[in-house]
């Protein structure tokens, strides 16, 4: 009897879940900071506009992002053709793609936690090192981004969990195919509906 409790299946799985989740979090991070600093420090026509955007994956099933995802960045799609056209690239049924669904379901968490951190940032501290010499850029770079610093973690650890949770955009933009585009979820949910799984006859309960 094999100690061993995963198949090879699964730890690949595991693998390309850990990596589509690594990579959606550090590829939303740099936009996740610019748009939260945007919506804490900047008032502007159309702000609710840009809210209702970052925060709608919030209220639309997934699978309908997913969908609205697979329409953009398809091959006939206006960026995927681009793309495609331009760089030879495609995303559609790829690890690409579910690193890309994991980020976009993933980003309002990012942004509002982030947001709220620059929010709590005393604007009194950065007008001080601007007294001081200091350029907009580098204020927020010693200032800022430092004292931020938590908030920032929370929403990256956030991101993270959310994208390896992942399931209605990710089958709808990459389908399940094992050792490419099948995380931890589309696994369970593979193995959910094999012939034997539970609720099914002869199977585990």
């Amino acid at each position: 009897m094999s100690l061993n409790p995963f198949s090879i299946d699964d730890w690949q799985a595991i693998r390309l879940s850990l990596q589509v989740a690594l990579i959606a979090t550090a590829g939303s991070l740099p936009f996740g900071i610019a748009v939260a600093w945007l919506l804490a420090r900047r008032d502007f026509w159309g702000k609710w506009l840009i809210e209702t955007l970052i925060n709608l994956p919030l209220v639309l099933p997934p699978v309908v992002t997913g969908y609205l995802l697979l329409v953009a960045f398809g091959r006939q799609g206006w960026i995927g053709k681009s793309l495609d056209r331009w760089f030879g690239l495609q995303i559609v049924f790829t690890w690409k793609a579910a690193a890309l669904a994991s980020a976009a379901m993933a980003f309002p968490f990012m942004v509002r936690s982030i947001r709220l951190a620059f929010s709590g940032v005393d604007v009194k501290l950065e007008q001080a090192a601007r007294t001081l010499g200091a350029r907009p850029l580098d204020a927020f770079a010693t200032i800022t981004l430092p004292l931020a610093r938590d908030g920032i973690i929370a929403g990256c650890v956030l991101a993270f969990a959310r994208s390896i949770g992942e399931f209605g955009a990710t089958i709808m933009i990459s389908g399940s195919i094992p050792g490419e585009t099948r995380t931890i979820p589309l696994e369970i949910y593979g193995c959910w509906n094999r012939p034997g799984a539970p609720n099914k006859p002869g199977g585990w309960f």
